[in-house]
């Protein structure tokens, strides 16, 4: 009868043993990747003979120096106006209908249209209050009108200078 096992010994690679399993770990991994690697070695040649990786490799290193930059242009004040009134009027975007916004831009495109044809009609008092009875241009001052009201009761509402 054979004698029992008593004690289990792990077997300890030499760092020779790793560094050639590494080896043979990278060499099966590149057979199997050898179209991808080509690939990914004819997009690193094109960039740099194009100069582009040279670029990439400068800005790596001066990293430090281009980020104090960046701030510095980012905390101008230009710029801090610039992020602020871009929120507000995002902010502003998201209070009004898409339905509403879609319908007011394809108003605005068509009146842009109509704006462009070649009219050389002289314009006088009489043709504006004829003009008055054209349900299209009524309905655009009505709009108008309506729209100037809003405008103004959100001045008041909002700044306590009067604009009046």
């Amino acid at each position: 009868m054979a004698t029992p096992i008593t004690t289990i010994r792990k077997r300890v690679l030499t760092d020779e043993e790793q560094q050639q399993q590494t080896i043979d770990e990278l060499k099966k991994e590149l057979a199997e990747s050898n179209a991808a690697l080509a690939r990914s070695m004819s997009i690193l040649r094109e960039l740099n003979d194009s100069g582009i990786l040279e670029a990439a490799e400068s800005m790596l290193k001066a990293k430090a120096h281009i980020a104090e930059i960046a701030l510095g242009q980012v905390s101008r004040k230009e710029i801090t106006n610039l992020i602020n009134n871009g929120m507000a009027a995002a902010g502003a975007l998201t209070a009004v209908d898409p339905a509403q916004t879609t319908q007011l831009m394809n108003s605005v495109t068509k009146g842009l249209e109509e704006a462009g044809k070649e009219d050389n009609t002289k314009l006088g008092v009489f043709s504006l209050m004829k003009a008055l009875k054209d349900p299209d241009i009524n309905r655009a001052l009505r709009f108008g009108m309506r729209f100037m009201k809003g405008l103004g009761q959100g001045l008041k509402e909002k700044d306590p200078t009067d604009y009046s």
